[in-house]
C-alpha cells in the first residue's frame, strides 16, 4: 500500500469516528433533552433586568425560573415591586397578594457632635475595616460613617452628607445592596405602605446608662412608646421596635396615639424616612433650612 492510499484510509477511518460521534451526541441530545417552561422566558421579560441579588437568586433569570419552579414567590422581586408582580402572576395565572415595595432605612441618625466617647481612626476609610478595629467610637450598634453603603449602591441613590448616608427614593430600587453592605446591620428593609415611613432612627441594645455614655440622641428603651401604643410599639433588649405589619403611615397626623408617641419620647428617635406628602413638603423644607414655618 502506497503512502496515499494509507493517508487516504486513515483520513476516511477518521472521517467515519467523527460522524459517528456526532451521530451519537446528536442522538443523545434528543433522549436527554429537558424542555424548557416557555413561562420561564416569558417571566424573565417581565423582570426588571436589574441582575441586582436582592431578590436572593444570582440574577432575573435564575429568579424566573425559581418562580416558575415555584421556588419563589412571584412577588420577590423588589426592584419591579407591585407592578412586577402582578405582571408575573398573570403569566403564571395565579393571584397575587398586594404587596409593597421593601425600601432601605437606616436605624441610626447620630451625627459626629451626638457621638461620645469617639477615638481618633487613621486606618482605611471603610465601615468594615474601622468595625473590625471596633475602637473608633463608644457606640458598637451606630453608623460608622465611611460610606460603604454608599458605593455599593449601583443606582446612585445613596450619598453622605457629614457622617450619615443619606438615601435618595426618587432613585432608590430597593436592590439591597446598601443592607448588604453594611458591617453593623443597621440598614433594613422595610414595606414603604406610604411614601413617607416612621423608623426608630436607633440599633443600641445597651441598657440606658450605657446608651447616655456614648450617645446623645440614642434610644434608653425606656417603654413609653409600647405604653401608649403597644398596637405599633414594642421594646425588646432596651431598644424600641415598630410593628410594620400593624402600620400604615396612611394617617399619622390624625393618629392621637402616634402623636403622643412622637411628642412624648424622651430621647426623639422617631424620625421619617422618604419623600414627605406634598402639604408638609415646603414645611419640611424650611425646617430643614432653619426658617420659621
Amino acid at each position: 500500500m502506497g503512502a496515499l492510499e494509507t493517508v487516504l484510509l486513515a483520513s476516511g477511518i477518521l472521517f467515519g469516528v467523527t460522524l459517528a460521534f456526532a451521530t451519537l451526541l446528536g442522538v443523545a441530545k434528543e433522549k436527554l433533552r429537558v424542555e424548557e417552561d416557555p413561562r420561564i422566558a416569558l417571566v424573565n421579560d417581565a423582570l426588571p433586568a436589574a441582575n441586582c441579588g436582592g431578590c436572593g437568586f444570582a440574577g432575573c433569570a435564575d429568579f424566573a425560573k425559581a418562580v416558575v419552579e415555584q421556588r419563589a414567590e412571584c412577588t420577590g422581586c423588589p426592584v419591579g415591586g407591585s407592578a412586577t408582580a402582578e405582571k408575573i402572576a398573570q403569566i403564571l395565572g395565579i393571584e397575587v397578594v398586594r404587596t409593597y415595595p421593601y425600601r432601605p432605612v437606616i436605624h441610626c441618625r447620630a451625627k459626629r457632635s451626638d457621638k461620645l466617647g469617639i477615638v481618633p481612626y487613621e486606618g482605611v476609610a471603610s465601615c468594615v475595616e474601622a468595625n473590625v478595629v471596633g475602637v473608633t467610637q463608644g457606640c458598637v450598634y451606630g453608623c460608622l460613617g465611611y460610606g460603604d453603603c454608599v458605593r455599593a449602591c449601583a443606582y446612585d441613590a445613596m450619598r453622605m452628607e457629614g457622617d450619615l448616608p443619606v438615601i435618595d427614593y426618587d432613585k432608590c430600587t430597593g436592590c439591597g445592596a446598601c443592607v448588604r453592605a453594611c458591617p453593623r446591620n443597621i440598614i433594613e428593609q422595610i414595606p414603604f405602605k406610604q411614601e413617607r415611613m416612621l423608623v426608630i432612627a436607633c440599633a443600641n441594645k445597651e441598657p440606658v446608662k450605657c446608651v447616655k455614655a456614648v450617645c446623645k440622641v440614642g434610644c434608653i428603651g425606656c417603654g413609653l412608646c409600647q405604653r401608649l401604643f403597644a398596637d405599633l410599639f414594642r421594646v425588646e433588649n432596651n431598644l424600641a421596635y415598630l410593628n410594620y405589619e400593624n402600620y400604615t403611615g396612611e394617617n399619622d397626623e390624625g393618629n392621637e396615639n402616634l402623636q403622643k408617641v412622637l411628642q412624648k419620647c424622651p430621647a426623639d428617635v422617631m424620625v421619617y424616612f422618604g419623600k414627605p406628602k406634598p402639604q408638609y413638603a415646603e414645611q419640611l423644607a424650611r425646617e430643614e433650612a432653619g426658617l420659621p414655618v
